[in-house]
């Protein structure tokens, strides 16, 4: 027995370890120290989660439950997740080192979503349909998919996991849980609350694991009938590729290289303070990041001047401690990632006005950091400002007019999200119509909400998240005829 904490999957409503016996590492990005060890599970951990999804959706007391009474469940849950909202926020900070401040917001305000899907529940309405043929009588009706496989990434787990999870339930699917193996501890506590709420065994699991290991045979079994995934795009090319061969369906949010766009008649300081937001909060690990800022020309010395004043005053830290701005990087291998791409992006000519390396900072020796870094003058054919970094680095890019941001804006493989800064209005809906991205800001960055859809344009993804929308890529619809005539027509003619 290690000296770690150690934590376990649920399956059937259990805990278990894994059928390989084997554990994997969890390291605190802020010390660098391994604190906890999960399961490392293999192709047999998915087959016993998958089959205990399948048992529960079609022959467990979920089978037949109510959706009323699934809102009811799912209610319990957010109640749940408000009472330890606490401890799964410090549990993921200690997992992926992004600010408790940020964590903290964001699971205090996880109970919502579950509260709003709860609601949503039993509001999904089949329909009535006037028929153009005599004798005949037909109607509509939404079903649940079957087995939903949940496919998280690191940098928010839990918030996520909730965009997947909260749907998924409250359209009457059953669920097998991936999350990342760099920050798996907080999802395998937060499922022990679904057992605590009432939720019939099997409903919700989980597996642990590497992707080269599990992921295939998560996406491609043959019981799985949906796969969501948030994650890069290359991964979710291979997902979709995987889940196309059981002609599954499919929710996918991807990368990002979203342009936050300023405008010389903008307030500049809270257009500053949204390129900050933009990138450098959660330590640019968000696929919504603004990493590209684009400014008009006439303001752009200003502008750049600005932000790099405001960047170079932020302070880094412990993610615990309530004045730190900064975290680390999730991952070692995500650090690595980052600082390639600032030399690469010295190598293609682009100016360093601010960062650029490790913090010499002797407190931070042993974190996983990156100095907030802004590049100047950069062009829009430079890799630093076409390919997803996920990290705190911020290219400033020149353009001229209205037509030139647009230009620039939509030229890229992502749509994910935009920012556009400006005091006129007429403006700012011209803009929001042209620019390719599922999501577009208008004098703000980074807000979401349980009640507004998510989701990309081109290589940013497949479907939506949160909203109305969500909750029918989790449904399929079924139509019913019923024959009023008194005998059957000619067997050898379609009606």
């Amino acid at each position: 027995m290690s000296g770690f904490e150690r934590f376990f999957n649920t399956v059937n409503g259990a805990p278990v370890q894994s059928t390989t016996g084997r554990w994997f590492i969890s390291e605190n990005p802020y010390t660098g120290e391994p604190w906890a060890e999960v399961p490392q599970c293999g192709v047999a951990d998915v087959e016993a989660a998958v089959e205990a999804a399948h048992a529960a959706f079609t022959t467990g007391p979920w089978a037949t439950l109510t959706a009323t009474a699934r809102g009811k469940l799912l209610r319990r849950l957010g109640d749940l997740i408000a009472r330890d909202a606490e401890r799964l926020a410090k549990l993921e900070t200690r997992d992926n080192g992004k600010l408790y401040a940020e964590m903290s917001g964001q699971v205090r305000y996880l109970p919502e979503y579950y509260y709003y899907f709860a609601g949503l529940a039993d509001k999904i309405e089949g329909g009535v349909l006037p028929p153009d043929k005599s004798d005949v009588f037909i109607y509509t009706k939404h079903e649940p998919l079957g087995v939903v496989v949940c496919i998280t990434p690191w940098n928010s787990p839990l918030l996520l996991l909730t965009w997947k999870l909260a749907a998924a339930l409250a359209a009457g699917n059953t669920v097998v849980i991936k999350p990342s193996e760099f920050t798996s501890v907080s999802t395998l506590e937060f499922v022990k609350l679904a057992e605590e709420a009432g939720f019939p065994s099997g409903v919700i699991n989980t597996v642990t694991g590497y992707g080269h290991e599990i992921g295939a045979a998560l996406v491609e079994h043959p019981k799985v009938a949906k796969v969501a995934f948030t994650g890069g795009d290359a991964t979710g090319a291979a997902v979709y590729a995987g889940a196309a061969k059981g002609l599954k369906h499919v929710t996918l949010e991807l990368g990002g290289k979203s342009p936050n766009i300023i405008f010389e008649d903008a307030n500049l300081d809270d257009a500053v303070k949204g390129a900050i937001s933009g990138i450098f909060a959660a330590s640019g690990q968000t696929c919504i990041a603004g990493s590209r800022l684009l400014v008009q020309r006439s303001v752009y010395d200003e502008v750049s001047r600005r932000v790099v004043d405001f960047a170079a005053g932020a302070r880094l830290g412990d993610p615990m401690q309530a004045d730190t701005q900064v975290g680390p990087i999730t991952t070692q291998p995500q650090r690595k990632k980052v600082l390639d791409y600032i030399a690469v992006a010295k190598a293609e000519g682009a100016e360093c006005l601010l960062g650029g390396k490790v913090p010499a900072d002797s407190a931070l020796k042993n974190g996983w950091f990156v100095e907030p870094t802004i590049f100047g003058n950069v062009t829009n054919d430079m890799r630093i400002a076409r390919e997803e970094v996920f990290g705190p680095v911020l290219s400033i890019i020149p353009f001229e007019d209205d037509e030139d941001a647009i230009r620039i804006a939509n030229d890229t493989i992502y749509g994910l999200a935009a920012g556009v800064w400006t005091q006129n209005m007429r403006r700012a809906v011209r803009m929001a119509d042209a620019l390719k991205a599922g999501t577009v800001w208008v004098n703000t960055y980074r807000a979401v909400s349980f009640l507004a859809p998510f989701g990309g344009y081109k290589k940013s993804g497949i479907g939506r998240e949160n909203g109305q929308e969500a909750i029918y890529e989790y449904l399929q619809t079924k139509c019913v005829w019923l024959n009023l005539a008194e005998g059957v027509p000619n067997p050898f003619v379609l009606r």
